[in-house]
């Protein structure tokens, strides 16, 4: 197997990671939405674990794409 084939297999497969960042932050959000939806009084305590799951989701999506880029590029 060829050298460019191998790195395009691997930062295709690298890039797999990102669908996970996606479903957790639809996750997140989706949870976020019921959980106010059910109880209104709650939505100023439970904004900021929603953002923190957010950004941790957001966060493992971007390092499976910077991993992808440094195997396609690197």
């Amino acid at each position: 197997m060829e050298t460019e084939a191998a790195k395009m297999i691997g930062a295709g497969l690298a890039a797999i990671g990102v669908i996970g960042g996606g479903v957790g932050v639809g996750t997140v959000w989706g949870y976020y939405m019921n959980a106010v939806a059910r109880n209104p009084a709650m939505e100023d305590k439970l904004r900021t674990p929603a953002f923190l799951g957010f950004a941790l989701s957001e966060a493992t999506s971007l390092f499976a794409l910077v991993v992808a880029l440094i195997i396609l590029f690197g």
